[in-house]
Order: structure tokens, then C-alpha cells, then sequence
């Protein structure tokens, strides 16, 4: 049996003053503004945590993981990841593949694509290349045009048996 599951996040920047990380794949990446969220605002890692969860008819991250939980403010999204693999792989699904696109102007994904994938994958049980790693930009158009914040998608596919 295979399955494929989609997911999409959005996290506005925080202020400069908040001194959030930019976490994106599980990285701390050189910007000038965080993502504001309750856990670290990983928003690649989001996407992709519900992609999973979608495939496997698990629901959403917010069922898992809700904002009013006090005990997932500040989480490491790569360690809600690793509980999200973990119901996956006790319903006797594996990941096949894996996409994750993020959406905005800046910052530029090139410089870090490798670290992301050698970080990612093997909490997927995949090869780093079985996860691909992408950005693209709204052309200057909407909110992440703006610069106001991220969005990214993600696209999986699982297989059981």
C-alpha cells in the first residue's frame, strides 16, 4: 500500500528584538529575523510533519502538537519530527521520498541544501538523496514577497507491507 500526503506552514518574522534563530530543516540559518511560533517555528519541518501525518491519515501537527500545550513552547521541531516518525513506523509505515520547498525571498537556501538533507533524512529512514531540498520565491508578490514571512510545502510518499 502506498500513500501520498501534502503539507503547507506559514510563520510570520519575528520582531529583531525577540533574537529568535532562524531554524529552517533543522539548522540555525544566518538571517536577521526568527520565525515567531510556539516551538521554534521550523516551518520546512512543519510542512513536512504534516505531509507525514497526512499520509498516514494521522491528522495535523496542531492535533499532536498544540500551541496551548505549554510543553512544546520552544520545541525542537526535528524532535516532534522524530515522534511524528515513530507513529508512522508503529503503523508499519515507511517514507519513500520526500520534497520540501520553501517559499519566500530570503534567505537564500543554496548554501545550506546538503546540511539540510544530511539532517533531515535520517530521521526519515531515507537517504539524504531520497529527500529533496528547494526554494523558490513569489517574485516580490504577497506576504512572503513583502518579506513578512515564510511559507513551505511538502510532498511525501509512504508505502506499508
Amino acid at each position: 500500500m502506498i500513500r501520498v500526503g501534502q503539507g503547507f506552514d506559514v510563520h510570520r518574522f519575528a520582531e529583531p528584538e525577540a533574537g529568535r534563530p532562524l531554524m529552517l530543516m533543522g539548522l540555525r540559518v544566518p538571517h536577521d529575523r526568527g520565525l515567531a511560533g510556539h516551538s521554534d517555528a521550523d516551518v520546512m519541518v512543519h510542512a513536512l510533519m504534516d505531509a507525514l501525518l497526512g499520509a498516514a491519515g494521522l491528522g495535523d501537527i496542531g492535533q499532536h502538537f498544540p500551541d496551548t500545550d505549554p510543553a512544546y513552547r520552544g520545541a525542537d521541531s526535528v524532535g516532534l519530527l522524530a515522534a511524528v516518525m515513530a507513529d508512522l513506523r508503529a503503523g508499519g509505515w515507511r517514507v519513500v521520498n520526500a520534497d520540501v520547498a520553501l517559499i519566500g525571498e530570503r534567505p537564500k537556501l543554496a548554501p545550506h541544501r546538503e546540511a539540510m538533507r544530511d539532517r533531515i533524512a535520517p530521521v526519515l529512514g531515507l537517504a539524504p538523496q531520497d529527500l529533496n531540498v528547494k526554494a523558490t520565491t513569489t517574485e516580490r508578490l504577497g506576504f512572503t514577497g513583502r518579506g513578512e514571512g515564510l511559507a513551505a510545502q511538502a510532498v511525501v510518499l509512504i508505502e506499508r507491507g
